[in-house]
């Protein structure tokens, strides 16, 4: 009985892999500054809305757990995807889905609920999901297609 050699890993899998990590590794460093509600950071990236650091400390403490809970999947599944991407895990594509699927429902909520007025006029809460969604699902399809194509195990 002869078992199949394992498909080459094209130099593009290290290329997105590694890309992927670090365009979700700042998704995660967001993440854990706005759970430690670090006053310098909501600052800097919610200071360009005319928002204080404290009334984006009030804004994400209005959120309910399973919100958060959701975000935090979105976050760290997209993470573990690329971990596993550049690991050559068939479970990359998985984790995508997972991450995927989080990040659309907390995009979903923080669609539905009434924003600080600083939020709702900005193109950055409208347009940042949508390319975060994308990216993801690209992440996804990738690992999808790696996986058929004997890269990943």
């Amino acid at each position: 009985m002869t078992t199949a050699a394992p498909a080459r890993t094209p130099w593009h899998l290290w290329v997105v892999g590694i890309a992927s990590l670090l365009w979700n590794a700042f998704g995660a460093y967001d993440y854990i500054m706005s759970q430690l509600r670090d006053a310098a950071y909501l600052e800097a990236t919610m200071g360009p809305m005319g928002m204080t650091a404290e009334e984006a400390s009030t804004f994400l403490d209005s959120f309910p757990v399973w919100a958060s809970a959701l975000w935090a999947l979105g976050v760290w599944g997209s993470v573990a995807g690329s971990v596993l991407l550049l690991v050559r895990s068939r479970h990359a594509a998985t984790a995508f889905l997972i991450s995927l699927v989080g990040a659309a429902l907390s995009f979903a909520y923080q669609y539905t609920v009434e924003l600080p007025p600083q939020m709702a006029d900005s193109a950055m809460t409208k347009l940042m999901p949508l390319v975060i969604v994308a990216a993801v699902i690209l992440q996804w399809w990738y690992a999808r297609r790696m996986a058929a194509a004997g890269v990943l195990r």
